[in-house]
């Protein structure tokens, strides 16, 4: 057949014959552009520019940047972290975390290093110095509930 259909089993098996297998990339920058809406977990080995939102955790294994209009309802884990936009959820950044004049959290913040421009805003915890990623199937950990007469929130406008 020569622009007939081919059965299922034939396209499968093509597939498998051109497959070859994907490198793994340090230096792939992933997009979610501006008017990109999603719903889920994102993981990247390499990086990931967020103009648009997600609802969900999003993982980099290097690091997490979120644009004046971007937005996270949801954990980032990652190496190092830039936000200018909008993050709902605890932020853990192994290494870095710089928080732009336009940043708006709302939540945990773990980083080794944590650099606030003045304007940013920041309402929950925050925690410095040494930071290690949560396993992969695990969700950021929640900050423990505070004493009676303790203060543990931060709330930071500059």
């Amino acid at each position: 057949m020569m622009f007939g259909k081919k059965p299922e089993r034939a396209v499968a098996e093509m597939a498998k014959e051109n497959a070859t297998p994907q490198a793994v990339h340090e230096n792939a920058i992933s997009i979610i552009g501006p008017g990109m809406r999603v719903v889920g977990d994102c993981e990247t080995e390499g990086t990931i520019r967020i103009e648009g939102a997600v609802q969900g955790t999003v993982r980099a294994t290097k690091a997490v940047v979120v644009g004046k209009d971007g937005s996270v309802q949801g954990d980032i884990l990652t190496q190092d972290a830039v936000v200018g936009g909008k993050v709902v959820g605890t932020v853990v950044a192994e290494s870095r975390l710089e928080l732009q004049a336009t940043c708006v959290i709302e939540g945990e913040i773990r980083a080794r290093r944590i650099k606030l421009e003045e304007g940013g805003r920041v309402n929950g915890t925050v925690h410095t110095g040494e930071v290690k990623m949560p396993a992969t199937n695990q969700r950021a950990p929640k900050p423990a509930t505070p004493a009676a007469g303790s203060e543990a929130a931060l709330q930071v406008s500059l």
